[in-house]
């Protein structure tokens, strides 16, 4: 007897979750192409939302999913290459998803998990900006406050496996993985490679059944908002606004069969940048109050005397009291972005040369062409800004801003991702950047300046005598001084200064950005060709009307840079100094203090970066990174060699007659000295300290990390003990005359402690004392174990290796004792 159509579905869900305890997971893989390939949309249809939350996890984060953000190829590759092919453009994941896209089924996404902007512009009742989410909203019937968005197939899948990469997931204790071999990160650089192709069209879906077309999507129009919930567009008028322009822009299907083409590659292009960029701080979001809103109402502004409209007033906007977002991106979240970056830099790079003849342009340009034409400024450049500005203000002072560093210097450089190949013969650092790339630094002209500004800030506060810190602004001042850049970077801060009154009738102009239809590697000529409009139409677009610009190649900012290069010497210096004076230390031990007997340095030494870590090869390289950098920050800010050797020579005025550092800058008062800011940034760097010691008596300082603990108790109590029964001998023996006495005032006592200690009736501090603390370190006592080990080794026995140890240790100390025409202090 036949099961009825409609629990069927419900059975066979049941089925697969008993499943995912029973079976291993790729059993239940190739369970899961079975039953798409056989069973019907109609039964998939409410298996699709609890497939995708096994995949990619829960959106609260409770749910790990099938983990892959740490599933890698070389620790599990059974299970890696499964999910893969699983989940690739090609593979049967995406086949139930065009099967379940044919029949026009519809799923629901919670509006609270999207990005808080989003989110709050929509509890204000203000549409967003980004096609994305017109007519999916979704209020509830009952009067509730849950909104939902009602997705296609293409679309709920795509906005799940984007966002899984910001959803916070509590990963087992221990789990390490890189980023670029994880299933995730392939997974996306395949996405982008099959959606948005370098080379040829996208590929087409698979026909749910032979001989039928392939799905297009169902016209966004076809699912319908309540009536009774009034919302407001960021534009001002319908009529000229951007939101219109976009609306225009979504595929219908009464549309021209190539226009379909491309509907996948925007939609997962807008998924990705909405789940990904479009966030900020709170204090962002108040700034900005939304970047749509300030683009629209510029575009009304301009727009107002071309059409003739009499009020001049702009109506109020909603506060957006319920933005309440703290983000913080990871390094994995910056590293995916970067991918997404370079790609579509390629993508971008592949748009054909337009025909000759303008007349043949409509019909001989494919949508894929058009959309290569504005991909980055219309979709990605505004976001893009946001996000790295707020990178650049909030990530930490760490090594780790690499990864944002890295994914900005990949934006500003799409000259690198072209398809016209440099000759191999030519050094990369000579490489001019041709003249056609002007118009791209022209319209992302903030990506370039402000960005610089706010990295030459956080360069200020870094310890740059740190090999990391040192690679960073190397590899930012190599980037901006490649030959022609700074030409065009100022080029377009002249254009964007340039006065109201030089061009006419801007009363009768709009700025027209490459949102707008703009483009970067065209010839087509566009509308508008005032190049300097372009410019002010990305500051304005991006900062809005009432900025104010602060130029790279001002006084202010050269100002900054000539402050960097003095810092730049002094961490040259420092490096130099730590180099020499490791060295110094480690010619300057003998045999017997690297075993634990002699001097020992207890108050430490410079721990301000990690050059002791890293080697004195990488030492070199820091030096090496900040010759170069200072070098390239000459050629970008035309810096000449009197300034430099003014800074230097500033910087030299401050050492002593012995190369070491003075004290940090201070403020004399009467009675002490007062730290000034420059003095408290040297601190922190490790430029200038304190020259601080202890100057106590050493058996009597906390507990070292270096040191055993019980062994320093027990050493302790066994040196007071024999102290206080042999203080009067060791005094009658070092009050006389002659070597002995000589000999135990060497051993024994430490002069300097009298100086220092006060007169409180205790024991003098320049009696002779027994000091057995330096045993309990674990150098001394490894340095023991390995001498008995080689005596063993040579058949010395361990009372003659001893005895043999002390006979060595005294005509050590008789040496010293004949070098000293006094008694001279000892630490131990």
């Amino acid at each position: 007897m036949a099961v009825p159509s409609l629990q069927q579905p419900s059975f066979l869900l049941a089925n697969l979750k008993a499943d995912c305890v029973t079976k291993p997971f790729v059993q239940r893989c190739q369970d899961l192409v079975k039953i798409i390939d056989e069973f019907p949309a109609k039964e998939l249809h409410p298996v699709f939302p609890w497939l995708v939350e096994m995949i990619f996890g829960s959106l609260d984060g409770s749910i790990i999913g099938w983990n892959l953000r740490c599933l890698q190829g070389r620790v599990n590759p059974t299970e890696y290459n499964t999910a893969v092919d699983f989940l690739l453009p090609s593979g049967p994941m995406m086949k139930m998803v065009y099967k379940l896209q044919a029949e026009e089924y519809r799923y629901d996404f919670p509006v609270s998990y999207l990005p808080g902007p989003v989110k709050a512009s929509i509890h204000e009742r203000v549409l967003p900006e980004c096609p994305l989410y017109h007519n999916k909203i979704q209020f509830p019937s009952s009067g509730g406050q849950s909104l939902n968005l009602a997705l296609n197939a293409f679309e709920y899948f795509m906005f799940n496996f984007a966002i899984s990469l910001i959803t916070q997931r509590n990963y087992p204790v221990g789990q390490y993985f890189s980023t670029s071999d994880s299933a995730y990160f392939i997974l996306v650089d395949k996405y982008l490679s099959w959606f948005l192709p370098t080379e040829g069209t996208v590929p087409p879906p698979p026909s749910p059944n032979p001989g039928c077309s392939a799905p297009s999507p169902t016209p966004s129009s076809s699912f319908q908002r309540s009536p009774t919930v009034p919302f407001t567009s960021y534009g001002i008028h319908a009529s000229n606004s951007l939101l219109k322009r976009q609306v225009s822009h979504q595929p219908m299907v009464n549309a021209d069969p190539a226009a379909q083409e491309i509907w996948r590659s925007e939609t997962m292009l807008q998924v990705f940048v909405e789940m990904w960029l479009h966030h900020y701080s709170l204090e962002m979001y108040q700034k900005m109050q939304l970047p749509q809103t300030k683009l629209e109402v510029l575009h009304y502004r301009l727009s107002a005397s071309n059409v003739h409209h009499g009020s001049t007033g702009l109506p109020g906007y909603p506060a957006f009291r319920a933005y309440q977002e703290s983000f913080n991106p990871t390094e994995e979240h910056v590293l995916v972005v970067r991918l997404l970056v370079k790609h579509l830099h390629a993508f971008s790079n592949s748009l054909k040369p337009d025909p000759v003849s303008p007349s043949t342009h409509s019909q001989t340009t494919s949508p894929l062409e058009e959309f290569k034409r504005v991909v980055i400024p219309r979709f990605v450049q505004q976001k893009l800004y946001i996000f790295l500005q707020h990178c650049f203000g909030h990530w930490p002072l760490d090594a780790s801003f690499r990864a944002v560093l890295e994914m900005w210097l990949s934006y500003l450089q799409p000259w690198r991702y072209s398809l016209e190949k440099q000759p191999q013969g030519i050094d990369p650092l000579s490489r001019i950047v041709p003249e056609k790339w002007a118009p791209f630094v022209q319209e992302n002209l903030l990506m370039y300046t402000k960005l610089f500004q706010g990295y030459l800030n956080r360069a200020l506060r870094m310890d740059l005598v740190s090999p990391k810190n040192a690679l960073m602004i190397f590899r930012v001042s190599k980037v901006f001084a490649q030959p022609n850049l700074p030409e065009m970077i100022q080029k377009g801060e002249q254009l964007f200064l340039e006065m109201e009154h030089v061009i006419p009738h801007r009363q009768h102009r709009i700025y027209l950005s490459p949102t707008f239809g703009g483009s970067y590697l065209s010839s087509r000529q566009p509308t508008i060709t005032d190049t300097c409009y372009k410019v002010k139409s990305h500051v304005y677009s991006l900062e809005g009307q009432d900025c104010q610009y602060k130029q790279m190649f001002g006084t202010d900012v050269r100002n900054l840079v000539l402050r960097l290069a003095q810092l730049i010497g002094q961490a040259q210096q420092t490096a130099k100094s730590i180099s020499e004076q490791t060295n110094e230390t480690y010619t300057s031990r003998s045999f017997l203090s690297w075993l634990g007997f002699g001097s020992s340095d207890m108050n430490g030494s410079y721990t301000g970066n990690d050059l002791d870590e890293m080697g004195h090869d990488n030492i070199r390289k820091t030096d090496e990174y900040l010759e170069k950098a200072l070098e390239y920050l000459c050629q970008i800010f035309r810096l000449n060699a009197s300034q430099l050797t003014h800074l230097m020579a500033n910087f030299e005025t401050a050492r002593d007659e012995n190369g070491k550092k003075q004290l940090p800058d201070c403020i004399m008062s009467e009675n002490k000295l007062f730290l000034t800011p420059l003095g408290r940034y040297q601190i922190i760097n490790g430029l200038r300290h304190f020259d601080i010691q202890y100057q106590g008596d050493p058996e009597l300082q906390p507990i070292r990390s270096f040191e055993n603990a019980t062994l320093v108790r027990l050493l302790f109590r066994l040196s007071s003990a024999l102290n206080e029964r042999f203080t009067h001998r060791m005094n009658a023996v070092c009050s006389r005359e002659g070597f002995v006495s000589r000999f135990c005032c060497y051993h024994l006592t430490i002069p300097t402690l009298a100086e220092h200690s006060p007169s409180n009736g205790m024991t003098d501090p320049q009696s002779p004392r027994i000091r057995l603390r330096f045993l309990a370190s674990y150098r001394t006592l490894l340095s023991l174990l390995l001498l008995y080990f080689v005596a063993s080794l040579l058949s010395i026995g361990p009372m003659t290796c001893s005895i043999l140890l002390l006979i060595g240790y005294l005509l050590y100390a008789t040496v010293m004792t004949l070098l000293t025409a006094s008694p001279k202090p000892h630490q131990h």
